[in-house]
């Protein structure tokens, strides 16, 4: 850090482009913010979101922190200190968070809090990255708390603990669960808008990628490879078929976060797009500006967001679901297809195709 030539302001180690007055919606992902409004439109959610609110013991989570935390500041944890400043100048937050390390050796950090958000790092993200890699992931956490989304994160957190708790009640977490599902799918995606955060932080898209890698793969960079890393999310993206397609679905479902290699890929896929240079070039929204936008183009956007996605995913569920869109002939026979695929396929009188036997329901 360094001081202005008033002597009163602290500004960035280095050079770094500044964003005043940005709004959260210039880097917010479309499907964060479709998932959010979903997530308000689920039924019951009003009422357990309000009765939650008056509930949460915030103060005692607050006082747990701060007693068997360490709390970082001018002399503790100095250099997380000056990251965390840098973080609140650059997206302009007028109020710096209070920031803990917290003893753990799983790599995590979280942005939590009802009426204030807190961030807290663990000591096995500390140790594992370096300072723009660390630059990044503060300005990460940051980014939640300027999206207001410590509030939802703290609920999750909760609902979470209290659904194992009842879970040995016959439905008894039932209706916890959905809402916990809700929060985790809108959660997902609110880290990728977290990570875009991030990336205007720290402007650096490559310690964004190795700190990702290192999440996936520890303290091993000569061991890594940020392209073969991309790699692997297009592999993921295209390879299997319909059955691999549900078994994504279903290995996402429990996790809080998106899978590394996409959280990746889909960074890298907006760091080298226009929004992001028009953000970079000081053309963003304004927070003043909010009250003016319309929850009508926000689902608009993400209803584009949705269509392209569909449209362009290399994903064999994807494909099926522009078949059934486009209005295809026969989805049976292609389902067919997929699931005998490399065999032989029955066809409509019980015999296999292509020995003689009746003509198959798909005319081949």
């Amino acid at each position: 850090m360094t001081e202005s030539p008033g002597g009163s302001e602290n500004v960035p180690s280095r050079d770094r482009r500044r964003f005043p007055g940005i709004s959260s919606r210039s880097y917010e992902h479309p499907a964060d913010r479709s998932a959010l409004v979903a997530l308000r439109k689920l039924s019951g959610f009003d009422t357990v979101f309000k009765t939650l609110s008056g509930l949460l013991p915030e103060r005692s989570l607050r006082l747990l922190f701060l007693s068997d935390s360490v709390r970082v500041g001018e002399q503790q944890f100095a250099h997380l200190n000056d990251m965390l400043r840098d973080a609140c100048y650059i997206l302009d937050l007028e109020k710096v968070p209070p920031m803990y390390v917290n003893q753990d050796p799983q790599p995590n950090a979280m942005c939590i809090g009802l009426d204030e958000p807190i961030i807290v790092v663990t000591t096995g993200l500390v140790e594992l990255l370096d300072e723009e890699e660390m630059r990044a992931v503060i300005g990460h956490e940051v980014g939640h708390a300027l999206s207001g989304h410590a509030v939802y994160r703290t609920i999750l957190l909760f609902l979470t603990n209290l659904a194992m708790k009842v879970a040995w009640i016959p439905l008894g977490n039932v209706a916890i669960m959905a809402i916990v599902t809700a929060l985790r799918e809108w959660f997902r995606k609110s880290e990728l808008s977290a990570d875009r955060a991030g990336l205007l932080v720290g402007q650096d898209l490559q310690a964004s990628m190795r700190g990702l890698m290192k999440l996936a793969g520890g303290n091993h960079l000569h061991e890594m490879n940020v392209d073969a890393f991309l790699k692997q999310a297009d592999e993921y993206e295209t390879g299997g078929d319909l059955r691999d397609s549900v078994l994504k679905i279903l290995n996402l479902l429990p996790r809080s976060h998106p899978f590394t290699t996409v959280r990746a890929a889909e960074l890298k896929k907006w760091a080298t797009s226009r929004d992001y240079q028009r953000i970079m070039d000081g053309h963003y929204p304004r927070r003043d500006e909010d009250k003016d936008t319309s929850v009508s183009d926000s689902f608009r956007d993400s209803a584009a967001h949705y269509a392209d996605s569909v449209r362009n995913s290399k994903d064999p569920l994807m494909g099926l679901v522009r078949d059934i869109a486009g209005g295809a002939g026969d989805l049976g026979g292609k389902l067919r297809d997929t699931v005998f695929r490399g065999g032989s396929r029955p066809d409509s009188s019980g015999g296999a195709n292509g020995s003689g036997g009746a003509k198959g329901s798909d005319g081949s």
